[in-house]
């Protein structure tokens, strides 16, 4: 029985879980939202919010800290600490938003789209110059 077991395993062992976790991480932080499973999203939500967490107090250990959680990749730290402060600042949770999406073709997977609350102004102005792909003429 799982009685107050935490967590999910998503049918990987724990090196291949958390590396899944660091990747979707790391491309919530650079692309402003990804497409993901339902599970998935569920389960890297707390990891965005601790990295988030990390943006809040802004000191040299909780850079190494976040730098550590992403990989050591200073590209992710930096756009994180530089985007996501003014969003750190203005919150006090709830950083990231789960959206439901259509069901994946192959497989019906729940499909979400993770993405953070509020955009930052650099990503807003980059938005609005892309145009709509699905959009038909």
């Amino acid at each position: 029985m799982r009685k107050k077991v935490f967590g999910k395993k998503l049918g990987r062992n724990r090196k291949s879980r958390n590396i899944l976790f660091r990747s979707l991480a790391k491309e919530t932080i650079s692309h402003g939202s990804i497409k993901t499973t339902k599970a998935k999203a569920k389960a890297v939500l707390p990891e965005l919010e601790r990295l988030i967490g990390f943006v809040k107090d802004n000191s040299l250990v909780a850079r190494r800290e976040a730098l550590g959680k992403l990989g050591n990749d200073k590209k992710a730290a930096d756009a994180l600490f530089k985007k996501y402060g003014a969003l750190a600042s203005s919150r006090n949770s709830g950083y990231v938003r789960i959206t439901n999406l259509a069901p994946r073709r192959g497989d019906s997977a729940e499909m979400v789209s993770l993405s953070w609350v509020e955009m930052p102004e650099e990503e807003k102005k980059k938005n609005e110059n892309v145009p709509n792909k699905n959009k038909r003429n």
